[in-house]
């Protein structure tokens, strides 16, 4: 037996609301398949599941009070089990949880800082109290001499909500979370940051002889070819691909590539665009669109929101030509592109007019440095100079 657990869904996730469940006690569930629908501060999200086996059991009806992360919701009995093989108490919490860092906000990591001073308390066990926001002086140390063991602080987590703030209004829901997780980010992320010019004449011109010939549904746009692109040059600087999680790195095969999307009223939640350096430019563009349309419609699945090891944004069609982001934990790095723009150019001893393009690195200095996001950036610039190969 399994216990599918409300899923963090991102950095800046602490609770959830269980909107409905779309199997039901006795069904067949394949892993990957959509098995509820959570409300979180952006998005409602089709959380998928991680086993292939039969929902045994639901633990909490759908409703609408906001049940924190980890929150246990139903049982699943994985294929091939009996189903009493297992009592639901000895289940193992699965879910779709990415290593990510909870966003706390300061005031609250520094107050249980201070609160931890006078307790007996282990590295890890202090670690996962700030990441958590508990309040440690509810914790029962069963340790050495009453020392409070990681074990200690997981099994006080399990009983007791962490503090949700959930106003009626989502918008004004969606801005505190997001302040919070840039804010950890910030406080606890060394960024270095990095930024070339890209002469996307031959890009563009190869675009437009691509797409002559299309009907406008079929059209490529330059969005395409930069997620290619990066995605491509990822697999030449891969320490920047991945996640920094239990103070170390932790490298990623494959590449998601989270992209940010605006959402309507205000907010933005960047889902991924799953195997991106796998997809040919045709297929990345359908599922960039799709992406678009269901994360505008407050619609996406708890993998796609997971599982990003690095994010995009593009501010170019706001009329911005520069934009330096702040990378969202635990990722590593996150790029930057402007506005497609006409400058003056040097080609070949001349001066002309040449669309260039402002791409910019925020990257995390515990990670990498300078040098390796110096040979991303150039790696980037010569895959868009060869479009066709993309």
């Amino acid at each position: 037996m399994v216990t599918f657990v409300m899923p963090k869904l991102g950095a800046d996730m602490t609770a959830g609301k269980l909107v409905a469940w779309c199997k039901h006690p006795g069904d067949a569930v394949a892993r990957g398949e959509v098995i509820a629908v959570i409300e979180t501060d952006k998005v409602n999200v089709d959380a998928e599941s991680f086993v292939t086996g039969v929902l045994d059991r639901i633990l909490v009806e759908a409703h609408d009070e906001w049940l924190p992360v980890g929150t246990p919701l139903a049982v699943i009995r994985v294929s091939g089990e009996a189903a009493d093989a297992v009592e639901p108490a000895a289940a193992t919490p699965v879910g779709p949880v990415a290593p990510t860092v909870s966003a706390v906000p300061p005031k609250a990591t520094d107050a249980a800082e201070r609160a931890m001073k006078s307790l007996r308390i282990s590295p890890a066990a202090r670690k996962r109290v700030l990441d958590l926001g508990m309040d440690p002086a509810h914790l029962t140390g069963t340790g050495p001499a009453g020392r409070i063991t990681l074990e200690d602080v997981e099994r006080a987590a399990a009983v007791a909500a962490p503090p949700v703030t959930a106003p009626a209004d989502r918008q004004l829901r969606m801005r505190e979370a997001i302040a919070a997780a840039m804010t950890r980010a910030k406080r606890e992320i060394p960024h270095y940051y990095l930024a070339t010019t890209i002469d996307m004449a031959t890009a563009l011109a190869w675009l437009d002889a691509r797409n002559r010939e299309r009907p406008i549904t079929e059209r490529l746009l330059p969005g395409a070819l930069l997620i290619k692109a990066t995605a491509l040059a990822l697999r030449e600087v891969p320490e920047l691909n991945g996640f920094w999680q239990d103070g170390r790195v932790q490298k990623s095969e494959a590449i998601h590539v989270g992209v940010a999307i605006s959402l309507r009223g205000g907010g933005l939640v960047a889902p991924a665009l799953h195997d991106a350096d796998r997809q040919d430019l045709d297929e990345l563009m359908r599922r960039l669109q799709d992406l678009t349309v269901r994360a505008r419609a407050l619609s996406l699945k708890s993998s796609e929101m997971t599982d990003p090891t690095v994010t995009i944004t593009s501010l170019g069609e706001r009329g911005v030509e520069s934009v330096y982001g702040i990378i969202y934990p635990p990722q590593l790095a996150l790029i930057g592109f402007g506005r497609i723009v006409e400058r003056p150019w040097v080609v070949a001893g001349e001066v002309l007019a040449r669309p260039v393009l402002t791409a910019t690195l925020a990257g995390d200095h515990r990670a990498t440095d300078g040098h390796r996001g110096a040979l991303f950036l150039v790696a980037l610039d010569r895959l868009l100079q060869e479009p066709d190969k993309l």
